[in-house]
């Protein structure tokens, strides 16, 4: 019962990153409702991400930078999905 739980609480996490990520592909004006939603999910996902971001910087190419912190969480989060589920 308690493991349902958190594998719950993990997929809905997963889903709000990925919800979050791409939100973050589209300019989106920052007076709108949009942008609330916007910092809503940063402010969820964020203290995650933070840490791998620390550990992991961005690649940067040119004046482009890729962040593979969400990657890493993703990879991480089915990790212990998978560990979970088999319990």
């Amino acid at each position: 019962m308690v493991v349902r739980v958190i594998v719950d609480v993990i997929q809905l996490y997963i889903v709000l990153l990925f919800a979050r990520l791409v939100m973050s592909w589209f300019p989106i004006d920052p007076w709108s409702r949009l942008a609330k939603l916007v910092r809503a999910l940063a402010r969820i996902t964020d203290p995650v991400l933070t840490p791998i971001r620390r550990i992991m910087p961005p690649l940067r190419f040119g004046a482009t930078a890729i962040d593979l912190s969400p990657i890493v969480l993703f990879f991480a989060l089915e990790i212990v999905l998978s560990i979970l589920q088999f319990h």
